[in-house]
């Protein structure tokens, strides 16, 4: 569905006397040039001088498929001396002048600034919704006190079921729902649109979602969650309207559920000392999180991973799942989970069968086994795929790349969830929010017979320090919101400049509604580079055949993927960008040249003492730039291979060196006017991870994050 949005925009003339007609055509020229660049489809300028009340002049109409963030303006302010001011809003709160303001009067200034919060301010609050409503109209400019809230379900509202309304009515705002949890989005779509004073656009919503399960995932299996964090996360899962909680509670290392019949599972002497021993989920534990969940529109699907994954099971037992003897241990363990757990309340039970790294007799006969013990029981069962092929009613969650077009071409299609947009302990946490923002969920733009929605995964593969560090070295809960906002919104064909848009969302999210929680990350997708085709290590520069790409972070292994390079063991590649500053000044940047993975471990290692990480180089204007501080542990944690399979590198957590968004930022001289900035990449080994970082960064007083301010880049 298009959404269209109407603004009325002023513009100031300071002089009228001097040469109006050529100022006007010319200014409007430029004006609809830059607007026709960001989607506006007619303009009309009207302009007033000094003497006369100042007016909303033009009428823009935006008509984009489902516009994200605060869409790109441009107001033009003639000076009395023939310059003219352009005002760029890349996103909410972010003013950039194209000429020097000492040379704009007081009074001008003053004049531009009252209209232009006079035309934005009010609108900002509600373009800044995440995920993005299906519509939302302005009934007028007024920001509106709330002093009631109307909100009450209707069954006979001919909407989905997760489908709201809400219309500002005088002092009140209305909301109605088909659905409870309907209503429970509304209210978390009203608590967005608030403001510190409890005033309102004065607008009406409809909204309603493109999928039917919007998920997070938990791996509590490896590292244990104490129930009272889960419950503030899954608070924080509803405000972004994320409905299902996927809570991993088997694996490897432990078995987190309680249980009487077998109590050997929980004794903690059989589960390894750096994987929080001891640590289990009561079942008054799991009911309370599965109640607390219900109470905020969320389901809790529990997953128990079967028959791979159960490394603790053998230690214990000393036989495998698919055994006689244990099957019988594991229909024990069924029976007793989903008597304690009623079906009313958990409709859903994940069962794993993927990675089952051995051969067995029956794969598929075992898993329908568990799937016809949770059909008998009133429930649905979800598998991962790939893995042991599952029934046909089975959910299929899909983690791996192709799987989809696989699932579509097989003989059997059962319906399937998306998580291989990419999982949040892999890559890169500024290469993860572009990929998710960008991607297509399910393949398709609205769920079907099959595509039901997606669960962003979160595998806490190595061992954590605390849990409280689980989130920043990962990216959430800022990686969450271009998660939310396609399983929400669906759509495809989404661009650098819808992304640049959509983080001018997220900035405003993480300094409004996200300040309690750890976030590393600053807006970056606007970053232009130039960069140059991965090839061997003894190339040159000067020979280097050059592509472009955006971002704070670059992924220069896809880049050679995409552009058919062969990979050798040891690659060189070059990025260039440039930087203007008003002013000679410092600030601060991350730099780094590649990304380890948290889960596999693969990375060359923090540098050696004086040096980057492979040892790449940066260079600002000719100048070498180096570490900030010397390294605590220079050449530690290199690992050219998987580590999986190698519990004592595996339980070493993470400390904040190995991962550039955690450590001390560089520190990035300008000169006044345009910098170069020149990044030289090596890389000594074969890994996926080939990632490359600059992104400016401000740290303040308080350690909070934000964006360097005017700057520019081409």
């Amino acid at each position: 569905m298009k959404k269209v949005w109407k603004f009325k925009i002023y513009a100031y003339l300071c002089n009228p006397k001097r040469k109006e007609r050529e100022h006007n055509a010319e200014i409007a020229q430029l004006v609809e040039h830059n607007l026709a660049k960001v989607g506006v489809a007619s303009s009309s300028l009207v302009f007033r001088s000094r003497k006369q009340k100042v007016s909303r002049n033009a009428d823009f109409r935006f008509e984009k498929y489902r516009p994200t963030g605060f869409n790109h303006m441009s107001v033009v302010l003639v000076h009395k001396a023939g310059f003219f001011l352009l005002y760029n809003c890349l996103n909410f709160g972010k003013i950039r002048f194209h000429t020097d303001m000492k040379q704009i009067s007081r009074i001008a200034r003053t004049t531009f600034c009252i209209a232009l919060l006079a035309c934005f301010f009010i609108e900002a609050t509600a373009q800044n919704l995440i995920p993005s409503p299906v519509e939302l109209t302005y009934k007028s400019r007024k920001s509106i006190k709330i002093e009631n809230i109307d909100a009450a379900t209707d069954a006979s509202l001919k909407l989905p079921e997760e489908g709201y309304t809400i219309e500002i009515k005088k002092n009140k705002a209305v909301l109605r729902a088909r659905t409870e949890q309907g209503l429970i989005w509304a209210k978390a779509t009203l608590a967005q649109l608030m403001d510190t004073e409890g005033k309102v656009p004065d607008v009406k919503v409809l909204d309603y979602p493109a999928f039917p399960i919007r998920g997070f995932m938990h791996d509590t299996g490896r590292n244990f969650r104490p129930v009272e964090t889960l419950k503030k996360e899954i608070e924080l899962f509803s405000s972004y309207k994320l409905n299902v909680f996927h809570w991993h509670l088997t694996d490897n290392p432990a078995w987190r559920i309680e249980s009487r019949c077998y109590p050997q599972l929980n004794d903690p002497k059989y589960c390894p000392a750096d994987r929080n021993p001891g640590m289990f989920y009561t079942y008054d534990e799991i009911r309370e999180v599965i109640a607390h969940a219900g109470k905020f529109g969320v389901t809790v699907i529990p997953e128990l991973d079967i028959p791979g994954h159960s490394q603790y099971f053998m230690t214990i037992f000393g036989v495998q799942m698919e055994s006689e003897k244990g099957m019988k241990i594991l229909d024990k363990l069924f029976e007793e989970f989903l008597a304690e757990i009623p079906a009313e309340d958990c409709p859903y039970i994940h069962i794993g069968s993927d990675e089952v790294r051995r051969k067995m007799p029956d794969p598929e006969g075992f898993v329908k086994h568990y799937e016809d013990i949770l059909t008998r029981d009133g429930r649905k069962a979800l598998v991962w795929s790939p893995g042991i092929k599952p029934s046909p009613s089975t959910i299929c969650q899909i983690w791996g790349e192709g799987s989809v077009e696989d699932l579509a071409e097989g003989e059997q299609r059962n319906p399937y969830l998306d998580s291989y947009m990419g999982y949040l302990n892999h890559g890169n946490l500024i290469t993860n929010i572009h990929t998710n923002f960008l991607h297509q969920m399910c393949a398709v733009d609205k769920a079907d017979a099959y595509a039901m929605g997606g669960i962003l995964c979160l595998w806490n593969d190595v061992k954590q320090a605390s849990p409280e560090q689980i989130f920043p070295i990962n990216g959430m809960p800022i990686a969450m919101l271009p998660f939310a906002e396609r399983s929400w919104a669906g759509g495809s064909g989404y661009s650098n400049e819808d992304l640049v848009a959509f983080e001018g969302k997220m900035a405003y999210h993480r300094d409004n509604f996200l300040r309690d929680w750890d976030i590393r990350w600053v807006t970056n997708a606007h970053i232009p580079w130039k960069v140059s085709i991965p090839a061997g290590m003894n190339s040159r520069m000067e020979d280097a055949e050059w592509t472009t790409a955006w971002g704070g972070s670059v992924n220069l292994y896809k880049i050679g993927q995409e552009k058919g390079v062969k990979f050798e063991e040891k690659m060189k590649a070059w990025l260039k960008t440039e930087i203007y500053s008003g002013q000679e000044r410092e600030i601060c940047a991350w730099v780094s040249f590649e990304t380890p993975s948290r889960s596999t471990r693969r990375s060359a290692g923090i540098g050696e003492q004086g040096q980057w990480e492979t040892g790449g180089k940066i260079f600002v204007n000719g100048e070498e730039v180096l570490p900030p501080s010397p390294w605590k542990e220079p050449g530690m944690y290199s690992y050219h291979f998987s580590t999986y399979g190698y519990p004592d590198i595996q339980n070493l957590p993470w400390t904040d060196e190995q991962l550039f968004w955690m450590r001390e930022p560089a520190k990035i001289k300008l000169r006044k006017g345009w910098n170069t900035i020149l990044m030289e990449a090596p890389l000594h080994y074969s890994t996926p991870f080939w990632f490359v970082s600059f992104t400016p960064v401000e740290i303040g007083e308080d350690g909070r994050l934000t964006e360097v301010k005017n700057l520019e880049y081409r």
